[in-house]
C-alpha cells in the first residue's frame, strides 16, 4: 500500500495506491496551510479506505520545484513517517508528476509549476517509447521569456495563472504554435505521482529508496527561498 503526497505548491493532493489501483485521492487548493491541513487529510483518507498508517508498504512525495515552504513541509511529512515506520520513500519531481499525466500529444510538452513572484519553473518533454522524456534541466523564467522560447508545436500543462494564460492567449494571437491542455490535464494530481512512484519501486533495487537521500529540489537562483 503506497501513500502519496504533494504538498509543492499551493494546489495539495494525496493519494492511495495499491499497487494494481488506486484506491482515493483528494486535491484541493491550499492557501499556505499546508501544515494545518495535511495530517487530518491523509487521516481521512486513509480511514475512508478502511486502511491505517501500519497497512502502508511504501511512501511517495513531491520533490520540486515548487515554494520553498510547501516543498519543506511534505518532503519532512514523508521523510519523517518513513523513517518513523521503516518504509521506503520514493521522491517525484513534480514536473515528472505533471508530464506523467498527459497522453502523447505528438509534438513538445511544456510543463510549468509557479515559482513565485510571477516566475514559472519550465521543462520540456518528449514522447519517447511510450512516455514522456525529459529534454533537459528545468529553468526558472517569466512568462514572456518563455512563450518566446518556444521553438516549433507544443501543448502547454500545468499551473497556469491568470497571467500565463493572457501571455497565451497573446502567443496564439501573434502566431505562436502552443496549445493549452485541458484543465483536468493540467490539475496535478497525487495519483499520478502514486502511480509514477509505484513504477520506479518496482523497476529498481526495493532497497535502494532511503528516506535519508529524499530532499527537496529547488532551481538555483541568487533569492532562493522562493516563497
Amino acid at each position: 500500500m503506497l501513500l502519496a503526497l504533494d504538498t509543492a505548491t499551493t494546489t495539495m493532493s494525496i493519494a492511495l495506491h495499491d499497487g494494481q489501483s488506486l484506491l482515493a485521492e483528494q486535491t484541493w487548493p491550499s492557501d499556505n496551510q499546508h501544515t494545518v491541513e495535511l495530517a487530518p487529510a491523509l487521516e481521512k483518507l486513509l480511514a475512508y479506505c478502511g486502511q491505517t498508517v501500519a497497512n502502508l508498504t511504501a511512501l511517495a512525495c513531491a520533490t520540486g520545484p515548487g515554494s520553498y515552504t510547501g516543498l519543506r513541509i511534505g518532503v519532512a511529512f514523508a521523510k519523517g513517517l518513513a523513517s518513523a515506520r521503516k518504509l521506503p520513500l520514493i521522491g517525484v519531481s513534480t514536473l515528472d508528476i505533471l508530464a506523467a499525466a498527459q497522453p502523447n500529444y505528438q509534438n513538445t510538452l511544456i510543463v510549468v509549476v509557479t515559482a513565485g513572484r510571477g516566475r514559472v519553473a519550465v521543462a520540456r518533454y518528449q514522447w519517447r517509447k511510450g512516455k514522456w522524456v525529459s529534454r533537459g534541466e528545468p529553468q526558472l523564467m517569466n512568462w514572456a521569456t518563455l512563450f518566446a522560447s518556444v521553438d516549433g508545436p507544443a501543448h502547454l500543462t500545468g499551473e497556469v495563472s491568470a497571467e500565463g494564460y493572457e501571455k497565451w492567449k497573446t502567443a496564439q494571437a501573434n502566431g505562436i504554435p502552443v496549445s493549452l491542455v485541458s484543465a483536468g490535464h493540467r490539475l496535478r494530481r497525487a495519483g499520478f505521482l502514486a502511480e509514477e512512484a509505484w513504477a520506479r519501486y518496482q523497476a529498481a533495487d526495493q532497497t535502494g529508496f532511503d528516506a535519508a537521500q529524499v530532499t527537496p529540489f529547488y532551481i538555483k537562483t541568487q533569492d532562493v527561498p522562493q516563497n
